[in-house]
This record gives structure tokens, sequence and C-alpha cells, in this order.
């Protein structure tokens, strides 16, 4: 049977110079699971507006379920100014507010949530109270919580953050990232001191670093494995990180190794790296054929 992941925050629209593509990380998460087979949805909120009337032409394209994507009358869909002047390190101005700060706690949501085999969320979506207390009230259900850390200035709060790595299993964090938290933690910031704290002061069984063009590594009971990822001729990032953490997902709750998590993984982020946009279209044996040609 095909495993079910939720996936919890914001939907919205990158909008670049020239052109707008629909964005939000856990959006692009759980568009890649959907195209590699799993059983996902998206709790989110969209404005009852013509961005969010797009919006779900787009995801209903994929064939992708909209049964828990809220609707907003009164705020609209959230909106991100995208600067890709160095298309290897994108820049977002991040509109404040959007529908998706706005979140409800329903049952249905909370059911979708106790009936999934892992649950997905990072610190964007809880920057406004409302949607904070939902994600709250969800992260106490029982399922595997993975955290996508991705802290995006100045929409992060520490309080908050702490919390969330409190009912965390896995996280997944880049080496910037990675360097605000040791620091705000007081630990060196290479990667062994800084995840040998997190799993030690929180209930994290593995954590996984992202490492851009070099690859990415797993800290597992005090071990590390590492992937130095593969060499693409890079089209653009943007989703890269968030198709690499659907290669992760799928494989981790596949029971694969921490080294053949990372293969996929890796190969995930740098086969979208090579496409334009955050979630081109491809099936899965495009990924596993750039995978057997390096």
């Amino acid at each position: 049977m095909s495993k079910k992941v939720i996936c919890y925050g914001e939907m919205l629209w990158d909008c670049f110079p020239d052109h707008e593509i629909p964005g939000g990380a856990p959006m692009n998460v759980a568009l890649h699971l959907n195209q590699l087979g799993l059983d996902v949805q998206m709790i989110s909120r969209l404005g009852k507006d013509g961005y969010g009337k797009r919006y779900l032409d787009f995801i209903n394209s994929y064939n992708f379920p909209t049964s828990l994507v809220q609707e907003d009358s009164e705020h609209r869909t959230g909106t991100v100014t995208v600067h890709n002047e160095d298309p290897e390190n994108i820049k977002y101005t991040i509109v404040s507010p959007a529908a998706w700060d706005f979140i409800a706690l329903t049952e249905e949501n909370k059911n979708a949530v106790k009936e999934a085999d892992a649950f997905i969320f990072g610190s964007l979506a809880v920057r406004n109270t409302v949607s904070w207390e939902t994600l709250y009230q969800l992260m106490h259900l029982p399922t595997l919580k993975i955290f996508d850390i991705n802290l995006r200035a100045p929409f992060f709060d520490f309080e908050k953050i702490e919390l969330m790595l409190g009912f965390t299993d896995i996280l997944k964090i880049n080496e910037d990232e990675l360097e605000i938290v040791s620091d705000y933690f007081s630990v060196p910031s290479d990667v062994e001191s800084c995840c040998k704290l997190l799993t030690t002061r929180f209930p994290i069984k593995l954590v996984c670093v992202t490492l851009g063009s070099k690859g990415a590594l797993i800290y597992q009971n005090r071990e590390v494995f590492r992937h130095h990822g593969y060499k693409v001729k890079v089209e653009d990032t943007v989703g890269s990180g968030d198709a690499f953490l659907a290669g992760f997902v799928k494989t981790y709750l596949q029971g694969k190794t921490p080294n053949e998590i990372l293969d996929f993984a890796c190969a995930m982020g740098a086969f979208v790296a090579t496409k334009k946009g955050g979630t081109p279209r491809y099936e899965e044996r495009e990924v596993w054929s750039m995978v057997g040609d390096q």
C-alpha cells in the first residue's frame, strides 16, 4: 500500500521579474511526493481570488487532492518576490499577511494527520498565531513528524522553533540554518557538535543536513553518513531542497538504509536543479537514469 503523508504550511506564488509560478516549500514537497507515487495531501489555505483559483487549477492538473486546502474570503493568496540575480543563491521577499497565515484547525485535518505515516511541517507557516496554534495541536497527534526547519528571515521565532523541535522525529536543515541554530544554542557550528546537541536535547532520532552542491549527510545514533551529491548543469535551484526532502521521505518510509536514502534524495535535488521551476513534471525512472550516469 502507498504510504500516506500530510504536508502543512504555505501555498503561495513565487513572483519572478518576468513570470510567476506556484510555490511554497511544503506544497513543492507534496507535489514531488505525489509524482513519486505516495498518497499525499496538503493542509493549507488560499485566498478566494484569482491567484487562489489559478493555484487550484495548477495542482488539479497533477491530480492532487485538495480537500484539506481551505478557502479564505478575507485574506489574499500568498505571494513572494523572488530575487534571482544569482541563480545559485535565490533570495525571497515574503508578503505578509497571507491566507496561509490563517489555517484553521478542523476535525478533517486532525483525522488526516492521525492516519498518516508521516507529517511534514516547517517554520515559516507559524509566523502568525492562527496557523501556529493549528500546527501546535496537530503536532500532538501520533505520527512520524518531519520538521523541515526552512528558516526565512525575519519570519522565525526560536521560542516556537524549540517547541517544534520538542515534537520532531526527523529534522531536515541546510548548512546555513545549522549555523544559525548552533549560534542560538551556543555550540560549535560543526555538524557533529550541533547534531549531537539537537539529538540529546530533543527527541530527534535523525538529522539530515543538506550541503548544496556538496551533497548531504545524515546524523543518526551518533554516526554520520555522507553523500557528495551529483554534478549537474544548474538551470535554477528553486525547489531543489524540496525535491531532496521528497526523495528522502519516500526512501525513509520504504525502510532504506541511510546511504540509499541519501543517494536518491541527492539525485532528486540535482535532477530538479536541472529544470526550470520548483515542481517540473517527470517520472521516477528519469531520476534513476541520472543516478546511473554518474
